[in-house]
């Protein structure tokens, strides 16, 4: 070579530059496209979903609707409920902005130093509920599930479930903080893989511990506990790799831990809403007829799928981005990517919900009635399924639209809206409760959902960040006339359901994958037919 064509040297000060400059790439947060990392929280949490609805199915074909799944399903959603709550609720609203906005401002050792912080904080907060808990699990089941006390039987089992759930809160929460770094870093697929192992622990307890217990089902208890430390050790050595593995010590005088505590406080009722509104009808439905919290249950179980595949998955990815869009300060692509996220839901959503209402029978019946499920919890859970679809759109639309005020970091304005769709959920339950019984209150919730997110949009709208984009009048028909065409194509196909009952598994799931494909592919070619395409939901985060 000559010497015009040999590389200039570098001096040891250059290298030493380029090396650390190559490190913070290594360790700053990743960007892409909100699509592509949309499609693969939504590919991760649809194995997920799926292998919860296996092991709904394998839980109702030992244990039905019966006084051991009632007991555990208030011993599981007493924690579930909490970690929401503290986790993928409040926490991770309050948490991800302050860590975007480190991760964009701040240097890597501040970064750590907030973790470390955090981390310990968390830890030694939940450490003091989860031993309070357990010491109170009797005053918890009773304030829970009040109707168990008519069964002195039930209500010990269910109390004896929650000793050994709870501490799946602690544990759930710190892989909750741990796939907050992770989602903030651009890796959203870890996170969403992780619930796969509750179900797939969840399926081995019932399989294989059930003839080793003195109640068959405090072995679904025991599954709990274990997938909350499988779930924890899975993401460690992710963080490990990306060098934020934090060596939590307790830290609440931190600027950043307060700054999270002060948004969190408010979080904690703001962005739940919706799952204190299923806990309320837990707590109604223990005193209606026997089966009505497993009816209620497994209803809501089919719809957290569409919610946790479209709505949770959009605004997982959504959060981050957010937060970012606000740190630097751009106003405009903060109100675009929200009016992606709803586009986007309202794509999947509004097929997702007719589908539910239109097939609900079919969908339980593959499902469920198996074992110890009956034709009539078949019945009655469809009712409840199809009150519950109809608030599909607006639990989605929660998702996506509180992310709005929590990349701003304000939590106080949704706690206000939060308590007027509580207030109204408490109203629509009286009102519905009597002529409709357990599908009443699942009715409320999803009355008290739109409620919710119409104000949410409806304030974010005034605020200027929500800035509705041109083509929503011609999306708006397209949607529409892709549903009816859809809906259409489902009721002329389907047979009757109780032709369903008849059928064995293998005829039931064919049925079932054909609908939805011939559903889908209606949708699907309309939409097309009518312009939509992919591109133009693409959207850099």
């Amino acid at each position: 070579m000559t010497d015009r064509q040999q590389p200039p040297e570098q001096t040891s000060s250059e290298t030493a530059s380029a090396v650390v400059d190559e490190a913070s790439r290594q360790a700053a947060p990743r960007r892409g496209g909100l699509m592509r990392s949309g499609m693969v929280v939504s590919s991760m949490t649809m194995l997920s979903r799926v292998m919860g609805l296996a092991r709904d199915m394998v839980i109702a074909a030992l244990f039905g609707a019966g006084q051991g799944a009632d007991a555990f399903f208030v011993a599981f959603k007493v924690p579930n409920f909490l970690r929401r709550l503290f986790a993928e609720g409040a926490f991770n609203q309050a948490f991800v902005p302050v860590l975007s906005e480190y991760a964009t401002q701040r240097t890597r050792d501040e970064v750590r130093e907030l973790l470390d912080a955090v981390a310990g904080s968390l830890a030694a907060v939940l450490m003091l509920i989860t031993a309070l808990a357990m010491l109170a699990a009797p005053w918890l089941a009773w304030a829970f599930a009040p109707g168990f006390a008519r069964d002195p039987e039930k209500m010990a089992l269910t109390v004896d479930m929650l000793r050994l759930t709870f501490p799946y809160l602690l544990l759930i929460s710190l892989t909750a903080f741990s796939g907050s770094v992770l989602n903030t870093w651009g890796r959203f697929a870890v996170p969403a893989f992780t619930p796969v192992l509750l179900n797939l622990s969840l399926i081995g307890a019932a399989m294989l511990l059930t003839p080793l217990v003195s109640e068959p089902a405090l072995a679904l208890a025991w599954g709990v506990l274990i997938a909350g430390a499988a779930q924890l050790a899975f993401q460690v050595p992710f963080l490990a790799r990306l060098g934020l593995l934090p060596r939590p010590w307790p830290r609440f005088a931190h600027p950043g831990v307060r700054r999270v505590l002060k948004l969190m406080a408010p979080a904690m009722f703001g962005v739940s809403v919706a799952q204190i509104n299923l806990l309320l009808d837990t707590v109604l439905a223990s005193l209606l007829a026997a089966g009505s919290v497993s009816w209620l249950y497994y209803s809501d179980r089919l719809v957290e799928l569409p919610l946790g595949v479209f709505g949770v998955a959009i605004g997982t990815v959504i959060l981050p981005a957010l937060s970012k869009r606000h740190a630097e300060q751009s106003r405009e692509h903060f109100a675009q990517m929200l009016d992606w996220a709803i586009r986007a839901v309202l794509l999947l959503g509004l097929p997702a919900a007719l589908a539910l209402v239109v097939l609900a029978e079919p969908l339980l019946i593959t499902l469920f009635h198996y074992g110890a499920m009956t034709d009539h919890d078949i019945d009655m859970a469809a009712m409840s399924l199809r009150a519950y679809a109809v608030g599909l759109v607006a639990f989605m639309l929660i998702k996506v639209l509180a992310p709005g005020f929590f990349a701003q970091q304000d939590t106080k304005t949704p706690v206000t809206i939060g308590m007027i769709a509580m207030g109204a959920n408490m109203v629509f339950n009286l009102i519905l409760i009597w002529p409709l019984a357990h599908a009443g209150l699942a009715l409320a919730t999803a009355l008290s959902a739109f409620l919710n997110a119409g104000l949410l949009g409806r304030l974010l709208h005034r605020r200027g960040v929500l800035i509705f984009q041109a083509g929503w009048g011609r999306y708006a028909v397209q949607l529409l006339g892709g549903c009816m065409a859809m809906g259409l194509a489902l009721v002329w196909l389907a047979p009757d359901w109780h032709q369903w009952l008849d059928w064995s598994l293998a005829r039931r799931a064919g049925w079932l994958a054909a609908l939805v494909a011939v559903g889908g592919g209606v949708y699907f070619a309309w939409l097309a037919a009518t312009g939509v395409r992919l591109r133009h939901f693409r959207m850099k985060s």
